[in-house]
């Protein structure tokens, strides 16, 4: 079968990997986006391979019973929201699946099934960071090229999957609650208005690149806005009208950025007014009427489900079964908010993780919450994590890992076989290669429990907690 041949009224039989949907045609597997099981559509092949191929739907004959009506203007071209048409029941079934396919498949796991997966509180407005771009370059239908619209239009929105130099420009965004959408808005009419020049990103120059909006659940807004030149007069005039014009703004901040990627990790951040952070509220939960403030900067990780966040580290709280006595090791810790939630329940936890200015926050917010009896430690972790460490800290009881979607590195797993803590608990936001380490620790450990979590409504990501007790 060779490519762009199309095949016709082919009936969509399940969801695959990566949120794709499968169907099969002469034993031959095809991964086709954007269908739903059940829909039958004419499919054209744009990519083959030795063992699958993959198409796209040009035609629907007939369209699933269990399709649902995208609440979202921007479904289809916009990278984000990939399930709308599918309801959220089917959703999460589909994502429980994933995670025991994976756990079968990969890992060869046969001691727990998945539980029932926890769902999402908010399946809409439930993120807490966006972040937006400037561009010279919209993203234009093929009707509007066609018309022959100016090629040239500034846009302030989200990356075209696959296209680096294409942006649609977004008017209303379901991911983030307000003000998100007034402070995007306003600020490209702003920009549009004043003449402002919006980033070309492919020959990397102009002055608008990007704008962040984070929130948090107590109501406080963080906005860094990223420029391409340092240009005083135009930043003091946007800084000035988006104090201005949005006073809920707490922390409002910019970064003068002239290299080529937009990354700001690498970056001083200005803070122009209110605090150099937001604070984020989560409860302490395990029958207790305590919070804890997390501090968040411009450049600080936090999961984006705050209200999810509570979830799943209470889950993994709960399989940990830490008691007063026990020594916790938090790999990957991030800025400690794991370490920091459970750390009531332990005799000490240590943190460890690679990113120095992580560490910097996780000591904060154990600082701020009163909390005294955790540790953090900055480096790679699989050079960390050694004997010498093991003696100057001690014999974890447990051990909590949350790393990111890669896994865990070869060298950090046969340590932990080394170390036999009596439990680990597992938690990864990409259940393909957590059951590959699972299937390594194995030698050591019996998988008793895994539990997904639905942390991004409206897409294929899912997280999963694997409970892990020695032999």
């Amino acid at each position: 079968m060779k490519r762009n041949t199309v095949l016709e009224q082919v009936t969509i039989e399940a969801i695959a990997a990566e949120g794709k949907a499968l169907a099969r045609v002469n034993d031959q597997v095809i991964f086709v986006k954007g269908v739903a099981p059940g829909d039958i559509v004419d499919i054209r092949i744009i990519k083959k391979k030795k063992s699958f191929m993959e198409g796209i739907a040009i035609h629907f004959h007939e369209y699933s019973k269990d399709r649902v009506e995208p609440f979202c203007e921007h479904f289809g071209t916009c990278g984000g929201c990939k399930w709308q048409h599918i309801p959220y029941s089917l959703q999460l079934a589909f994502k429980q699946q994933q995670v025991e396919d994976n756990m079968q498949r990969i890992g060869k796991i046969t001691s727990a099934k998945p539980e029932t997966i926890l769902a999402s509180e908010k399946t809409r407005y439930y993120r807490n960071k966006l972040e937006f771009t400037f561009s010279n370059s919209r993203w234009l239908t093929r009707e509007e090229i066609d018309s022959g619209v100016d090629m040239q239009q500034n846009v302030l929105g989200f990356h075209i999957p696959g296209r680096f130099d294409k942006i649609l420009n977004i008017d209303h965004c379901y991911l983030q609650a307000d003000p998100s959408n007034a402070i995007r808005n306003k600020l490209y009419e702003y920009a549009d208005d004043n003449n402002l020049s919006f980033y070309d990103l492919r020959k990397n120059e102009g002055f608008l690149r990007t704008i962040t909006i984070r929130t948090s659940s107590i109501g406080e807004v963080m906005v860094i806005l990223q420029v391409g030149q340092n240009n005083p007069d135009d930043l003091e005039h946007i800084m000035r009208f988006l104090e201005d014009t949005f006073p809920q703004i707490t922390s409002l901040n910019y970064v003068v950025n002239l290299k080529l990627n937009d990354t700001i990790q690498d970056q001083e951040v200005i803070n122009y007014s209110g605090n150099s952070y937001i604070d984020e509220v989560m409860p302490l939960g395990d029958g207790s009427d305590k919070n804890l403030t997390f501090r968040i900067g411009p450049k600080s990780f936090y999961q984006t489900n705050s209200l999810q966040a509570f979830h799943l580290y209470a889950e993994a709280r709960a399989l940990a079964q830490i008691s007063k006595d026990n020594n916790v090791y938090d790999l990957y810790t991030g800025t400690g908010t794991i370490a920091n939630f459970i750390a009531h329940q332990a005799k000490q936890v240590i943190g460890l993780e690679y990113v120095e200015e992580a560490i910097k926050d996780a000591q904060v917010n154990a600082e701020i919450n009163n909390i005294n009896n955790t540790s953090f430690f900055a480096g790679d972790i699989k050079d960390l994590l050694n004997e010498n460490f093991v003696n100057n800290h001690g014999q974890p009881d447990v051990i909590i890992a949350d790393p990111p979607r890669a896994g865990m590195h070869g060298d950090v797993i046969k340590m932990l076989n080394i170390l036999k803590a009596p439990r680990i608990v597992y938690i990864s936001c990409n259940p393909a290669t957590q059951a590959r380490d699972l299937a390594l620790l194995e030698e050591n450990y019996t998988v008793k429990k895994l539990q997904p979590v639905d942390m991004f409504p409206q897409t294929h990501h899912v997280e999963n907690i694997a409970l892990l007790e020695l032999n």
